[in-house]
């Protein structure tokens, strides 16, 4: 009965995913090269590369849908030369980047992690001596007001603050627009990143534009690692004109281990904002869903190319 092949490149959910293709369809994990080379579907996870020799190992490929947005690691250029559409889902993490993005602002503005030692190792009287800021008042930069920025914001002002924005592409409510980078970054206290990268934006955050931000002003990262620039950062952290870093995406993942990573004022996490478990449910579902348009000859809602 199973007329096509969906193999996963990375985890997936399969208990989500299978329903999905429909019983037509056999979801192949950890495929082998024959099971490569038949699959009429891949769901590709965004830690995995799909390069030009990847699809000369799926010859008869006619759909790749990527969990996630970022494009990065998928060679678009071959896949639109050989007519394969790579589906997105967007949408899908909106919600919990979003979320993770203010709980790094939060964790670093409230310094939880140094408070948290206080206790731990019975420093009680140190407590004076940490920071403690404020959310409500601040001013926050959002750079790139797509989706996940635009929620990022509904946030921060329902907690009181002050929001900018800046995106050279999207609409920006006049009220929160800054019309380049440099004048939101002289602006604000908090600066969150949200931007795809690209060429342009590779390296955006670097010792000439950290050196436009307040002193102490904080930076969040939950686009793409290469936009900050980590030797830059590193020394603004340790001359104190960084007040803190957040970072839940790296040059590469997993990351190369970088002096940043021990610095105190540095909170890591392992690329899961956009992972919570209602969110990477949501992303396993639109993915399939999208391949299984495109085998029955339709059209997916979302696709970072067009064929």
């Amino acid at each position: 009965m199973t007329v096509f092949t969906v193999v996963a490149l990375g985890p997936v959910d399969e208990e989500l995913v299978r329903p999905i293709l429909g019983d037509d369809c056999e979801l192949v994990t950890d495929p082998t090269a024959a099971q490569l080379s038949i699959a009429d579907g891949a769901i590709v996870r965004g830690n995995v590369t799909v390069d030009r020799d990847s699809f000369d190992r799926m010859p008869n490929l006619r759909v790749l849908a990527r969990t996630g947005v970022g494009t990065e690691r998928v060679d678009l250029a071959v896949a639109t030369e050989r007519g394969i559409p790579v589906v997105i889902t967007p949408g899908s993490n909106t919600r919990a980047v979003a979320e993770g993005a203010l709980a790094m602002m939060l964790s670093l503005t409230k310094s939880l992690p140094a408070l948290d030692a206080v206790v731990r190792e019975g420093r009680w009287n140190d407590r004076d001596s940490v920071s403690v800021g404020d959310i409500d008042g601040a001013t926050v930069g959002i750079v790139g007001y797509g989706r996940i920025g635009q929620r990022l914001s509904e946030l921060l002002v329902a907690l009181g603050a002050d929001v900018i924005a800046f995106d050279p592409v999207a609409t920006i409510p006049d009220a929160l627009r800054c019309d380049t980078l440099p004048e939101l970054l002289s602006r604000a206290q908090i600066v969150s990143l949200h931007v795809p990268l690209l060429d342009s934006t590779r390296h955006m955050i670097n010792a000439a534009t950290l050196a436009l931000m307040p002193a102490g002003a904080v930076l969040i990262n939950c686009g793409r690692g290469p936009l900050i620039d980590l030797d830059a950062a590193l020394v603004a952290l340790e001359s104190g004109h960084l007040g803190g870093i957040g970072l839940d995406v790296f040059d590469d993942e997993p990351p190369t281990p970088h002096p940043l990573f021990q610095h105190p004022r540095a909170l890591l996490t392992p690329h899961v904002m956009g992972l919570s478990h209602k969110s990477a449910a949501q992303t396993f579902i639109d993915a399939a869903r999208g391949i299984r348009l495109v085998l029955d000859g339709g059209t997916a809602p979302a696709t970072a190319n067009e064929v």
